[in-house]
């Protein structure tokens, strides 16, 4: 069982009349670390999930004569798929409105549905932390830099989900990433949002799978996939809500040769993204190999940016002549660029970055360096 960044932070997030939120993709461990925090936990706990139609109905209700006598014997209360449950976040605020002392931790798989019924009613009343595939930081935890210098090119083609990792053989790695795109990946979307194209978002997904670190068309996408650009931009946005993929946006402070109303995407897993393309051949062997390792920068800064509360703006620069800088950090009112190269290359700040931005740090990262990068 690999230990993750959040198992000894529960006493320090975890407080009286607060609701813990625990986001994150699907089955990237959100339920077995609240289960091994609750071994330990030794108040009255209430131990339920958002499927439950009892709990539904109480909370649903909004009502304090049922909401209230059902939870107060208990100190902690832990809800999973907690998104399943109309307006969550009033019957929430209920409970710690109204209770004493009493804790709650709600964890959830999309984020378009659990920040809408849970933000607004709980400002001030949540904390909210959310949950990635293993990173860098964790293995390292667990296992030690050799590990992760060793199993690089896994990590870049079977993507670091927990089940991913500890299977024994590499059949069942495959097996587990395309049972994860074909059962689990769209689940949230095609339930809750009761759309029924799922091939349409497969195909769409393939061919963001192709543009990793490139700008995305809303209007040649739709072209290609017979959709508006409409619906391309909503299959998009909930994509990126259900965890699957992350949105940048291009940076400028008003230099006309900047680039800033296009999007790159990413996925929030290497595993996924190759499974959705049918393709886990390792990277000497395929053409994609920049790719691969600008998203794995990508996501594991993101990681290492939410564990570490690292914070920071993140971009991508590139000026209508081609001159570019994959990631740019906006901290504390400072820039700072990073050039991903996959081979040994490091290739000088582009110029118009340097006359535009004198003051910015920038920095190639490649597999010499990327370790102090991302952990």
């Amino acid at each position: 069982m690999i230990s993750r960044f959040y198992d000894d932070l529960f006493d320090e997030y975890l407080l009286p009349n607060k609701v813990l939120v625990i986001y994150g993709p699907r089955q990237v461990g959100k339920t077995t670390l609240v289960s091994t925090f609750l071994k330990t936990y030794s108040g009255k706990v209430y131990n339920s999930s958002g499927e439950n139609q009892q709990l539904q109905t109480i909370l649903a209700s909004n009502d304090f004569s049922r909401i209230i006598p059902y939870f107060s014997d208990y100190d902690l209360v832990v809800i999973d798929e907690a998104q399943r449950i109309e307006n969550i976040g009033q019957g929430l605020k209920i409970i710690v409105d109204q209770i004493p002392n009493i804790r709650i931790i709600a964890t959830g798989s999309s984020s378009f549905d659990l920040s809408n019924k849970i933000g607004e009613p709980l400002v001030g009343r949540q904390i909210v932390k959310r949950l990635f595939p293993v990173s860098v930081m964790e293995l390292i935890e667990n296992y030690g830099r050799a590990y992760v210098w060793n199993n690089l090119d896994n990590l870049l083609i079977f993507g670091a989900y927990p089940e991913v990792l500890t299977a024994v053989s590499l059949t069942q790695k495959k097996e587990y990433l395309t049972q994860l795109r074909d059962s689990y990946l769209y689940k949230d979307i095609l339930e809750l949002e009761n759309i029924r194209a799922s091939k349409k978002i497969l195909s769409l997904l393939r061919l963001i799978a192709y543009q990793i670190g490139q700008q995305v068309s809303l209007q040649e996408l739709g072209n290609a996939l017979g959709m508006s650009k409409n619906t391309v931009a909503r299959y998009l946005d909930l994509l990126e809500k259900s965890f699957v993929l992350i949105n940048v946006g291009g940076f400028s402070r008003n230099l006309r040769k900047e680039i800033t109303k296009t999007s790159r995407y990413y996925f929030y897993d290497l595993g996924v993204r190759n499974a959705v393309i049918n393709n886990f051949s390792y990277p000497d062997e395929r053409n994609d190999r920049g790719q691969l390792w600008e998203n794995f920068l990508f996501i594991e800064r993101m990681k290492k940016a939410a564990y570490q509360q690292l914070f920071a703006n993140f971009y991508f620069w590139r000026t209508w002549d081609r001159q570019e800088i994959d990631l740019v950090e906006e901290r504390d009112g400072k820039l700072f660029g990073y050039e991903f190269k996959a081979g040994n290359k490091r290739p000088q700040a582009p110029k118009s970055w340097v006359n535009a931005y004198p003051e910015a740090m920038y920095e190639v990262i490649n597999r010499d360096n990327f370790m102090t990068f991302v952990a």
